[in-house]
């Protein structure tokens, strides 16, 4: 059977702070700059979740869109929108919620449990213009 790359993008809205206690307050502005803000921001984050398997006779499906959404959702999602990462996230606690970190720490949330499909690529939006990919390692 052929192996396909399937894709679903779900989106969520968070605040956070980035921010590194190991630096002094003028260092994390000037680091920072407005995303070291001491009241948060926020961001409407879009994930865009990849998959990889091959493809079930039974349903022609590698995965079923839907259930990859329940997962998703269920495991990330829920735990993520309109939350404070830096707060309320258990997942991010101790991290400094960088979109390069929150990308690798959703992989790591999601790679056991879409399984028999495999986690291909996680692409985070985090505005219109940025976005970072992981692949895993």
């Amino acid at each position: 059977m052929p192996r396909v790359i399937v894709t679903r993008r779900l989106t969520f809205n968070a605040a956070h702070r980035l921010h590194n206690p190991e630096l002094s307050d003028s260092e994390n502005r000037s680091l920072f700059g407005p995303c070291n803000n001491a009241n948060w921001h926020g961001h409407n984050y879009r994930l865009d979740v990849s998959v990889t398997g091959d493809i079930e006779a039974k349903s022609g499906y590698v995965m079923d869109l839907k259930k990859l959404r329940d997962v998703v959702e269920e495991h990330l999602v829920d735990k993520m929108d309109h939350r404070n990462l830096n707060i309320d996230v258990d997942f991010m606690q101790g991290i400094n919620p960088t979109a390069e970190n929150l990308v690798v720490a959703c992989w790591n949330v999601l790679a056991p449990v879409v399984r028999p499909a495999t986690l291909t690529r996680l692409r985070l939006w985090e505005t219109d213009n940025n976005y970072v990919e992981y692949e895993g390692q």
